[in-house]
């Protein structure tokens, strides 16, 4: 059997560190068995995908070494590597399942689902879909489908038993049918959701092994029951372990910054952060901590991958990726790394109209642009005296613009700015107001060049890991608080809701 494995990545974001982790394993372990890494982008979700992200994935990945011998932007013989650009395969295959009696068409709604799932929570029952549609006669289904009725396809689930889940890491997860929905494959845009898609994809691309995380555990028993619906052999699937933060949680943006982007953008060298995260849950058979992808495909084996949930710990980052610039660098690379990071015209002409406008003597244009060169400022809580914001009130207006640029798929000045005016006028603030803290997360300053020109030029994964920070510096936000805020937010993003 020819091995070969994938990442699947969804362009709805910034491109994760899990992301790469993932891929890591995935490639290497390909690499060792003399197979094939293979990448997809899985955009079936169009309200979220976007062009930038996908760029975004493609480019981190690359800068990192984790190559792929096929892919969208490399071609192959088993594409098209885009699913946005499958439809009409998922089609094909979701109507099989409804014609073999494995899915039906569910004409629910909104209300009825959500008010379905309301009073499963006041019964304390398992939450899921009662299976209303799946007993309308055929005549009945056919007339609201020709009456152009809005609906989803939905697969049919055992009632009874359980699912065995052959892990080859974890060895055989048995998960009890009754706590499995019954999934909606296609929606109503036409587009498929990722289960039907991923193992329609992975069955006909030929990925004979699914590296992935272990929150994807629960519900694999829905896409082995597709591979049976199908009468197709699963693949093997290894569940990794997750990332977590130092409290041992999932990690996540709130706790950890996680773009690639980010530490790219911090200097950490790509060699360093791939050793990094190769580290993860893996150790080299003779404990060298500094590693390439190729000595870790050389020695791999799964089975010497540990359970507990590896912690991304950014000061052990830090240190390795100082071993790295001291222990294997000549003066003359180290050099050379700095001006492919950011000591170079491309990004220093971005810069020159900022100071050009400020600068008296060349002596005054670094201590302008220093913040650009660096991670975090070095800010503390009386970094922000003396604004007209202050206490909670000004932690409520930094995290609802942090949530803002979060949501941000189209990275400028102009979109920048009316996000941030957004904030300010539903907190009936002046924009100099909002501003001013924002200028010192930003900066670490309250006199340098333009706020916004610095944001777009940052980036988001800066701009918003230093908004973050801020965040910290000030004391933070309780869950309480959070919570809130969060509903307040919902109304700022969706107004008429």
């Amino acid at each position: 059997m020819k091995i070969r494995t994938r990442i699947a990545p969804s362009p709805t974001g910034d491109p994760h560190v899990g992301t790469a982790y993932i891929a890591l394993f995935n490639k290497v372990f390909a690499q060792s068995q003399g197979g094939e890494f293979i990448l997809r982008i899985e955009d079936t979700d169009q309200a979220r995908s976007t062009p930038e992200s996908e760029q975004a994935i493609l480019d981190s990945l690359k800068w990192l070494g984790l190559n792929w011998a096929e892919g969208p932007d490399v071609g192959g013989e088993y594409g098209p590597y885009r699913q946005s650009d499958r439809k009409d395969i998922y089609k094909k295959y979701t109507q099989q399942l409804v014609d073999e009696g494995h899915a039906f068409p569910c004409f629910c709604t909104s209300e009825r689902l959500d008010a379905l799932r309301e009073e499963q929570r006041e019964a304390g029952t398992d939450i899921g879909y009662d299976g209303h549609c799946m007993h309308l006669d055929a005549s009945e289904v056919e007339d609201k489908i020709a009456a152009g009725e809005s609906h989803v396809i939905r697969m049919k689930v055992p009632e009874e038993g359980v699912c065995v889940v052959d892990d080859l890491l974890r060895g055989k997860v048995e998960i009890d049918w009754k706590q499995i929905d019954m999934q909606v494959l296609m929606k109503s845009d036409g587009l498929p959701t990722y289960h039907l898609a991923s193992v329609v994809d992975d069955h006909l691309m030929e990925i004979s092994h699914i590296m992935r995380g272990e929150e994807w555990i629960s519900s694999t028993p829905k896409q082995i029951a597709l591979y049976q619906y199908f009468n197709w052999q699963p693949p093997v699937y290894v569940h990794l372990p997750l990332l977590r933060n130092a409290d041992k949680s999932k990690l996540s943006k709130r706790k950890n910054p996680t773009s690639i982007t980010y530490y790219r953008e911090l200097g950490i060298l790509p060699e360093a952060l791939v050793n990094f995260l190769g580290m993860m849950g893996w150790t080299q058979p003779d404990g060298a901590e500094i590693f390439t992808v190729d000595d870790m495909a050389a020695t791999f084996d799964v089975s010497r991958i540990s359970l507990g949930g590896p912690v991304f710990d950014q000061e052990k980052l830090n240190w390795l990726n100082g071993k790295y610039l001291r222990e294997l660098h000549t003066p003359e690379q180290l050099l050379q790394k700095l001006v492919d990071w950011k000591f170079n015209a491309e990004f220093a002409t971005q810069l020159m109209p900022l100071a050009q406008t400020r600068a008296e003597t060349l002596g005054d244009i670094a201590p302008l642009l220093s913040f650009f060169f660096a991670g975090n400022p070095a800010i503390t809580e009386s970094s922000f005296d003396g604004f007209k914001l202050e206490g909670d009130e000004l932690k409520r207006v930094l995290q609802l613009i942090l949530w803002k640029l979060e949501a941000q798929r189209h990275w400028e000045k102009d979109n920048i700015f009316t996000d941030v005016k957004t904030i300010a006028e539903h907190c009936e603030l002046k924009f100099k107001d909002v501003n001013a803290p924002l200028f010192v997360a930003i900066t670490g300053s309250t006199a340098s060049v333009s706020v916004m020109d610095a944001m777009a030029i940052l980036g988001p994964d800066m701009t918003r890991g230093r908004i973050r920070h801020a965040l910290t510096v000030l004391g933070g936000l309780g869950k309480k608080k959070l919570k809130s805020l969060d509903k307040e937010f919902r109304q700022i993003a969706n107004p008429l809701d």
